[in-house]
Parts: structure tokens; sequence; C-alpha cells
């Protein structure tokens, strides 16, 4: 603690009110009572207390003390503390983190709320010490250092607003004063009291002072703090001020709620800050709120509505969910204010992606179009049940709100933002139902449609409480209470659709954007009701419907509900499971004779017309839809299905539309297959031979059937027997045995080289290829594009899938690795994770494919162009820019990587220099410019191999002849690359500024020492005795931020950084390469010493951490002790490496 000017004896007593304050245990006015009593027995020491009180909350150190306090002023004591204040942490109490200050600021605030409740009967009014304690709030208010600033911000903004409810509580004891005045004067002459006249006006006049008084002190504080702090460099004093004028004007609305206060706070809605811009908000609905304030917002409302309705977009979720709320407040107590041009901006909010925003918007749309045709009045505080006419009326607005908007596709998401208030309108299943089924309600198809998903969208609203898919309500559950109202919500909608339903597919059967919902209606049902409640006929009456609609439609939408809702009605636990059972069986043997008849006309006949062909495979997506979900083996579709495809391989008379669900047909009956050998397999330990053997042969016919299917001239054709031939292929890998199924070994399948030849020549030729550019993407071909990428990018993903799990040779990935650069965009997530779990599988294979893929994209391009100016191509540039990427996937693992980069350099050079000139030829070898990719891996090298490879390619070069004092471009590039010059020296010799980074400490030179030997050992490259360790003072510049796009797109660095450790090894400071350089031992100027050298070993990774610094964010050297087997090599790291010299 600062003693002040030495006075030992005058200064103050230990800050128990601070450490009280900061405790939070003991009772506040008890606290307060007890610095009353010692201020009554010694005020200048009771003040002194209280003030070191605040000063210490600032967090700081020093103390006034009696005599700083008699001799300076308020502004000299705030300098002389000012100069004692400890900044170094920038942390002070109400900043500070930590559970011990989590609670300081509630602490602070009671105690300063407390402290004017106890004097507001005396001290008070007595002058000295609220005058001086305001006074010396403002000075600190008004000060540079912001724990000062932010601190007596808060104190004098608490002791506003407990002086404004002191201030009102005089108001109304003025006015009950008033009252008793004037009684007692009425009163006649012989019954009034003069004594009690007297009493009261002197009372009068002590009120009238004291209100003076309290309104002295409040215009003190508003115009010394309020009006200098709102516009405050920091958003927390910002936050404070508006914040606190909001409770002024709601507690004591006379004094404070006109214009020249509003004004503040219309000011500040305009603030950048997300706290700012959000109390303001919530102070103005606190005044919106009451009905007597809002006539006198009026001009207010005028001045900054068009602001309050724009905040309705902000960017921050949370401002704008207080501002729609905010507006909900204008429309239900201001009348006419919000004109349509202002509504319509806050309708489309209710289609957002987020919950919260989408359900307050929804509560404002609730008001203004539903309220009051579809009030749901309340008697004895019970909701009365609403008229069937009101809640139609409820059902039409919102049809034609829906409709007419033409907002959104979707109705589920509007069901979601209007459930959270209009949740017992939506859940009114009776009004809903009897307006799709009564005949005279003259509704538009459109409207029907609507209609139908609403009732859809609300039936899964009450049955699972999730919202539509994209939005997301951050809560992790429900309560029991809203489990409970679930349950119940289920059984009731339940016991009232299940009748319905089936009248419901009667009339829009004929139509499949109609059904295909309706038939979802089963998901949500809870079934075990068609038992308990004995509603049997009515399930009767369902699957009658259902075959209607089956045999109706062929639509994808229609029958995959059919096979699903038939699918949730046959389970075996159900009663009723021998009914659906039966009448499954009906609908099969219907379509599968009706198959065997057309196929039949099919194979027989040379020709067929559009009719017949529509009908075989309508027939044919049927079957496929329901053995999907249905186990269909009995009726032997596998055979039939067979046979048409054969014919339509060797003939090719078979139509598209008939081939397509064939093969998913032919693809489940395997599969199906497959399931019943597994289930047989698992309770007899011996599976029957010949039932694998079976099985094994018919997947084989049809892998080769799909791989005739890929040359197909139809694109359809061939993408569907990719998907399925990826899929069988996968499911036949090794894979299929792990678990304890090594009965199924028979069935494993790889394929032949010339199948895994056509699958990556099908990659090429429909997958990497150049699509057109997207618009807006709200236009039809926008959508058909989209569309068309997502069917690529499945194309994709089944072919790595195949790669990852073993089915394919991993060289193969190397015709996906070479388009990872040129494709990023569209399938850049999925190549690098396919590059990732490559690495994990094999780390020296995956760079031998990196390298291959390079390999092949440089041979590509030289078999195009020609050897002469390849370096100079657009393509080649793009090569250049692969193999940065593939550079940067390695990570930060310096160490890890070592011996791969080493051989992948090596192979390289082999590669660039594999086909020799001419003999006589001065030209240069074809592969040479292959050294200018290679030298994009340059930076992962360890200084040491670089001289290695240096040495390497000289050897190589000695065997190619050279035009003396010509070297050719790209060898340049590449000894370049491989210079230590390129990053120590030059950065030391061009004198460049240190750029703004945090030190990185290292560790001590003993643990350097031991690394490096480690390194030493792990590295197998012949090598010279380690040199005493030798330390580099050089800076090092700032790098433009050229590659800062690639490194971006390189999610995987940016979170690998952390892991790093660095090395440090011996190094020599003269070099056998044609640039020579010598690091000092001690280098002149100052503080240079203790300067650890920053390595760019690799430029990109040091751009990164250059933006990452940015952020103050330390990095820390965390793990001393750890062998560097554990951590990756620091890349970044500012220890020099060892160096030796060959």
């Amino acid at each position: 603690m600062v003693r002040g000017h030495g006075q030992k004896e005058s200064e103050p007593p230990a800050s128990d009110l601070f450490d009280a304050v900061k405790a939070a245990k003991s009772d506040m006015q008890s606290l307060v009572d007890e610095w009353l009593d010692s201020y009554k027995q010694d005020q200048d020491a009771g003040f002194l207390e209280l003030v070191n009180f605040f000063i210490q909350s600032c967090g700081c150190k020093g103390t006034v003390t009696q005599e700083m306090f008699r001799k300076m002023s308020n502004s000299e004591i705030i300098r002389h503390l000012t100069e004692q204040f400890n900044e170094d942490s920038g942390d002070y109490p109400l900043t500070a983190p930590g559970p011990s200050w989590k609670k300081f600021q509630g602490s602070f605030c009671e105690f300063v709320r407390t402290l004017v409740f106890r004097c507001q009967y005396g001290l008070l009014y007595d002058g000295f010490p609220m005058d001086n304690l305001i006074s010396l709030l403002t000075g600190l208010s008004d000060s540079q250092v912001r724990a000062f600033r932010h601190t007596s911000t808060l104190a004098a903004m608490t002791l506003m607003t407990s002086l404004v409810r002191v201030a009102l509580q005089l108001s109304v004891h003025k006015d009950y004063n008033h009252r008793q005045y004037e009684a007692e004067r009425s009163k006649g002459p012989g019954q009034r009291a003069p004594e009690r006249l007297e009493s009261l006006l002197e009372k009068r006049k002590e009120l009238q002072e004291h209100q003076e008084e309290i309104e002295g002190m409040m215009n003190a504080l508003f115009r010394g703090v309020f009006v200098h702090r709102y516009r405050d460099v920091l958003p927390e004093i910002r936050a404070i001020c508006i914040e606190e004028i909001g409770c002024w004007m709601q507690s004591y609305s006379t004094s404070f709620l006109t214009d020249s206060y509003l004004k503040y706070i219309g000011w500040t809605l305009h603030d950048k800050h997300r706290e700012v811009r959000l109390k303001c908000l919530k102070a103005l609905k606190g005044l919106y709120s009451s009905q007597d304030l809002t006539a006198r917002l009026e001009l207010f409302t005028s001045r900054f509505k068009d602001r309050m309705v724009s905040m309705v977009m902000d960017r921050e979720y949370d401002v704008a969910v207080e501002a729609v709320k905010l507006l909900t407040v204008i429309l239900k107590n201001m009348e006419g204010v919000l004109t349509d041009a202002d509504c319509e901006s806050v309708y489309p909010v209710v289609y957002a992606s987020n919950r919260a925003l989408a359900s307050a918007a929804g509560e404002f749309l609730y008001w203004k179009l539903f309220y009051p045709e579809c009030e749901t009045r309340t008697v004895d505080g019970k909701e009365q049940r609403q008229s069937p006419r009101s809640q139609r009326t409820f059902f039409r607005l919102l049809l034609s709100f829906f409709v007419e908007s033409e907002l959104h596709d979707h109705a589920a998401y509007l069901v979601d933002s209007l459930w959270d208030c209009a949740g017992s309108q939506l859940k009114n299943w009776e009004s809903l139902t009897s307006l799709l089924l009564e005949k005279d309600q003259n509704l538009g198809d459109v409207q029907e449609s609507t209609l139908i998903e609403i009732l859809v969208s609300s039936v899964q609203q009450a049955s699972e409480g999730h919202p539509p898919v994209g939005r997301v309500t951050g809560r992790k559950g429900l309560t029991p209470k809203e489990r409970k109202i679930q349950a119940n919500d289920k059984v009731k909608l339940t016991e009232h659709l299940i009748p319905l339903l089936p009248q419901l597919l009667a009339k829009f059967s004929a139509d499949a954007e109609k059904v295909a919902p309706l038939l979802q209606l089963l998901n949500y049902f809870d079934l075990n009701i068609y038992c308990t409640r004995r509603l049997e006929k009515h399930l009767e009456l369902f699957l009658q419907q259902l075959q209607e609609v089956v045999v109706k439609h062929a639509e994808p939408a229609v029958l995959e509900a059919g096979a699903h809702a038939l699918y949730l009605l046959c389970n075996p636990e159900f009663t009723f499971f021998s009914r659906v059972d039966f009448a499954r069986s009906q609908l099969v043997d219907l379509l599968t004779d009706r198959f065997q008849q057309e196929l039949e006309e099919l194979l027989q006949s040379s020709f067929l017309d559009e009719d017949e062909v529509y009908s075989l495979a309508a027939t044919l997506k049927r079957l496929s839809a329901f053995y999907n979900a249905h186990d269909l083996t009995r009726w032997e579709l596998y055979e039939p299905c067979y046979r048409l495809l054969r014919k339509a391989v060797d003939t090719g008379e078979v139509p598209h539309q008939v081939m397509l669900p064939a093969l998913t047909l032919v693809y489940f009956s395997i599969l199906w297959t497959l399931t019943h050998v597994s289930g047989s397999g698992a309770s007899q330990p011996l599976s029957p031979q010949k039932q694998l053997m079976s099985l094994k042969g018919r997947m084989v016919a049809f892998c080769e059937l799909c791989q005739s299917c890929l040359s197909d001239v139809a694109p359809e054709i061939q993408e569907q027997a990719f998907v399925l031939l990826s899929d069988l292929l996968l499911i036949f890998s090794p894979q299929m045995i792990v678990g304890g199924r090594d009965f199924l070994r028979p069935l494993v399948f790889f394929p032949e080289a010339t199948l895994q030849s056509e699958l990556a020549s099908f990659l090429m030729d429909h997958v990497f290829i150049q699509p057109g550019e997207l618009g807006s993407g709200h236009s039809q071909e926008d959508h058909l594009k989209i569309e068309q990428l997502h069917q690529r990018r499945r194309l994709l993903a089944g072919f790595c899938k195949l790669l990852i799990y073993g089915v394919l040779e991993l060289d193969a990935a190397s015709d996906v690795f070479k388009h990872y650069n040129k494709f990023y965009n569209d399938y850049g997530d999925i190549i690098k994770e396919t590059l990732t779990r490559a690495r994990q599988i094999d780390r020296s294979h995956c760079s031998r494919i990196l390298l291959l893929s390079l390999k092949q994209l440089y041979t590509e391009l030289l078999q195009e162009q020609g050897p002469e100016g390849l370096n100079e191509l657009p393509a080649f540039i793009e090569m250049r820019d692969l193999a940065r990427r593939f550079a940067l996937s390695f990570g930060p693992q310096q160490l890890q990587n070592r011996d791969l980069v080493v051989m992948l350099h090596k192979e390289g050079i082999k590669f660039s220099l594999s086909e020799l000139p001419a003999a006589g030829s001065s030209g240069q070898p074809p592969n040479l410019a292959f050294l200018e990719l290679l030298s994009e891996f340059s930076p992962r090298l360890f200084h040491q191999d670089k001289q290695l490879l240096l040495s390497y390619l000289e050897k190589c070069l000695q065997d190619v002849s050279q035009a003396p004092g010509h070297p050719w471009g790209p060898v340049t590039t590449y000894c370049h690359s491989l210079s230590p010059m390129e990053n120590t020296a030059e950065a030391s010799l061009q004198g460049y500024p240190r750029s703004k980074k945090r030190r990185i400490e290292g560790p001590s030179r003993r643990h350097r020492e031991d690394i490096s030997s480690s390194q030493e050992e792990s590295l197998q490259l012949t090598s010279m005795p380690p040199t005493p360790t030798l330390t580099s003072t050089a800076v090092k510049t700032r790098q433009p931020l050229g590659g800062l796009e690639e490194m971006e797109e390189e999610g995987g660095s940016e979170s690998e950084f952390t892991q790093g450790q660095p090395l440090s090894g011996t190094q020599r400071s003269e070099f056998s390469s044609p640039h020579h350089f010598r690091i000092p031992l001690n280098p002149p100027g100052p503080d240079l010493g203790n300067q650890l050298t920053r390595l760019s070993l690799m430029e990109e990774d040091e751009e990164e951490l250059e933006i990452q610094n940015e952020s103050s964010e330390e990095w820390q050297y965390t793990n001393k002790h750890s062998s560097p087997s554990e951590h990756g090599l620091d890349l970044l790291d500012s220890t020099e490496l060892n160096i030796e010299d060959f």
C-alpha cells in the first residue's frame, strides 16, 4: 500500500469496506450501519474510509490520506493516484477474472444503493459527505485511466438511480403533505388546528428543501458524469449510462421522460457495439410497455421509428430479437404508429434460421394479423375455447399470409415461429381437418396443399417438439412438464386423426403433392391406440387407401412415404400385425404379378409403346420403393430383374426408365439376401457354403452388369450404376468380416484392375468437369445446377470411401488429389478429408501419392504444350498452387514428417532428370521444370536436409551437360529455395523492422541439446559431427500477405500450430554453398542479445501466425520436458536447427 507523503500516522485503517464488499457474505445494511457509526464518531476518518473504498474498488493500490485531503484539490489527488496506479495486468475488480471477482459488481452496486437508502433521512442532506463524494466521482470519471473511469461511472450512475428513488419518495411525501394541509385548512374555524397547519407548513418547507438538494445532486451527476460518459470510448461505460437512464425514466417519468433526456437513447441506437444497442432497446421496451407513458413518446417515436424498424435486421441476433420485441410492444400500445411498410420489414424474419428471432417475429405477426379476430379470452384465469368460426378465421388468415406474401416455400418454418404464441390455435386439429374435408370451403389447390403442410407441421411439432431443419433452439431437452404436455398432445392428435386419415387420403388421392405429406402423419401417431381404442376398422380403411395410392402413383416421394407408413405398422409386437402383413402380401402380390406379365411382354416383343414402357417402369418403381423398406425375398425378384438387365446390356433395347428401378431392385435383393445370411450365420457358426457361394455369384454378376452400364449412353444410367457399384464394393470389402463375422469371408470381393480403372475414368468424366457459373441462386436453372453439384459430390464421396477402406488401390487417389486446388470450392472438404485419412493409413505412401499427382499433371501438360516455356503457362502456375497446398497439408509437425519430405524431394529430383536431352543438345531436360513445383516443399525441410539435397542435386547434375555460365532457371529457383540465406541471412542483412509478434520462450540450452541429439538419431542421413550451438539474432521481416488466402483455406494448419515444440541444435557460421555469411555471437544494438531467432521455415504459416497475433494471443511453450516424439516441431519457433557442413 502506498504511503501518503510519508505520513504514516495519518494513514487510514485497512480497507475493511472493500474486503467485506468483495466477500459479499455479510449483510450490506449492517455493513453500511457500521460505517455510519464510525463516521459519526470521526467524520474525517469515516469519509476517508469511504473514499479509499472507491479508490480500491478501481484497482488502485494508492490511498488518500488526511494530509492529502486537507492540502490537495480533487484533481491533484486524482493525478497523484494516477501516478501510483499499476496498469501492468490491465485487470481491475470490475473486469478481473476468477470466482472471487465474479459477484463484485453486484455487491458494489448494492453497497451504493444501501448507502443512499440508510442516509436518506439525515446524512444525505448533510452537505459534506455527498457533495464531496459526487465531486470525487465526477473527477475520477473524467480520468484517462480506464479503471478509474469505469468504476466511478458505475458508482455515479448507481448513486444517481438511488437518488432518483429518494426524489420520487419525496415527491410522494409532498403530495401527501399537500393533501393533509388542504384537508386541515378546509375545516371550519372551530375544528381547524393552527398548530397542525403550522407543522404541516414546516414539513412542506423541509420536504421542498430536501427535494432541491436531491435535484442539485442529480443535476451535478447528470451534467458531470452522464453527459460525458454516455459516449465514452469504452462500450461497457456507455452501456451502464444507457441502462441507468432507462431506469430513471421509468421510475421518475415526470422529471426524466422528456425529449431532452430521450434524445440520448435515440442517438445511442446507432452505437457500433452490440451491448450498448441492446441496453437502448431494453430501456425503450420498458418505456413503451406502459400505456401511461406512451403519450410522451410520440415525438421520440416519429424521430427514431425508422431506426428501430431497421434494427430488426441487426447482425447480432440478440439485438434483432430485442428490436422485434420492442416493435411488438409499440404495436400493442400505440395504435397506428407502425405503417404497413414498417410491418412488412418484420414479416420476412419469421423465416429466419435463428429460432429466438423467428419466434419474436411470429409474436409480432400474431398481434398484427390474428388479434383481435382470433383472441383467446380468459375467464377466471382459464382460457375459454374459441368458436369454430374464430378458429377457421385464424387458419384462413394464416393461409392468406403464407400464400400471398410469397416469402418462403415451406410452411413448417411459419408454424414453428408461431408455436410459442399461437400454439393452442395451431393444435386445433378439428378446425384444420374440417377445413380440408368440407366441400363448400372454396379452397384453391395451393391453399389446400399449404393447409395440409400446416397440419403435418403442427402435428410434428406437437409430437416431437423439434424445430424444422436448419433452425436450432439451443435447448438441451424438454422439462418434465413439457414432456407430459407432449405425450398428451400425441394421444389427442392420434385419436382425432386416425378416423379422418382414410377420408383425407380418399379426397386427395389423385394429387401426389398432397398425398405424400398425409402419409407422413403416421410417423407421429401413437400406433398402440389402434389396439387400445379398438380402431381396427379405421386401420382397414387406411390400408385400403394406401393400396389405392400406391397403385395409382409412381412418384418417389409418395412411394417412399407409403412404404415407410406400412413399415411402421408391420411391427410384430402389435396385435394387428397379421392384418397388416396380409395387406402387404396382397399389395406385393398384385405388383409382382403385374411385373411378371409386363416383363414377359417386353422380353418377347421387339417393340413397346409408351404406355407399356411407363406401366412397367412404374411397377418397378413401386417394387423398388417397397423392397427398400420391406423384405420381399420370398417373391424372388432377382432372376427376372437380372434377365431384364442382361437383355438391356446385350441388346440395348430396354428403355432407360425401366433400367433404373431394375438396377435398384437387384441391389436391394442382394442386400436382403446378405441380411439373411448374416443372421443365420450368427446363430449357426457354419453357414451353408452353397448359400454363400450363390450370393457371391449374384453379387459378382451384378457388379459386371454395373460395370457394363458405366459405358452406357444415358448419364443417369451411368451414375446410378456407379453409386450402386461403389456401395456394393464397400459392403463386400474386407470390413464385412470385422466383429466376429469371419464366416462371411467367402463373400469378400476385390475388384479387378479393369474395374478400378473404369471407376476412375468415370470420375474424370462425370465429377471433375467445369460447371457453369451460378447466378443469384433463385432461378430454376441455378437450383438445377446446385442439385447437379450435390450429385457429383455424392459420386466423389462414394469413390473416396472405396479408397479409404482399401477396396481400391490407394495409388488411385492421385486421380482425386490432383484436382484438389482446381475444384477446391466444390469438393475441397471431401478431398481434404480423404487426404487426412490416407495419411493416417500410411504416411509414406500418401506422400508418394501426392508426388504422383504432381507428376501426372506435369506429364499431361508436357505432352500437350511441349517443354518450351512450360513454367510460364497458367496451367503450370495452377500446379504450383496445388504443390503449395500439398505442402501445407503436412502441418507444422516438421520432425514427424522429416523423412517423408526428404524422400519426396529426392524422388522429385530423380523425376526431373529422368529424361535427358538429346546427345549434343544444349537444351534442358524436359522434366526439369518440375523442380519449381518441388521448391514449394522446401520450407518444410530442416537446414541440414537442405544442404544434403543441394549436394544430391549437384551430384545428379554432373551427368547432364549444361552450357557454362548459363544455369537453367528451374535449377536456380530450386537451389534458391534450399539456400539458408533465404530464411535467415537476408532478413538479418536487410535490416527490416521487426514485425509485431509475441516472443516465444524457448527451452533451456541443455534441453535443446537433448532434443537435437534425438533429432539427429531420427534422421537416417550421413552427417558430420555437430559444431557448438550458436544463437542467431537475425530479425524476421514481416512477410507480405499474398499467400493468406491459401492459408485460410487450409483448416488443419491453424489448429495444429499449438501442438508444435521448438527444437534446437548446432549450426555452423559458414556454409559450403555459393553464398557465405557469418552470424555474430555478440551482435550490436540494445536488447538484441536476448532476442531469439525467428526462422522462416514455412512462409505461409508465418503469415498466418502474424494475423493470429493481432488478437493479442500469446504463444507459450507449455511442456518443456517432453520428448520430441510427443510433440511436433514448431515451425515458427525462435531457435536454430542443426546445420551440417558437407
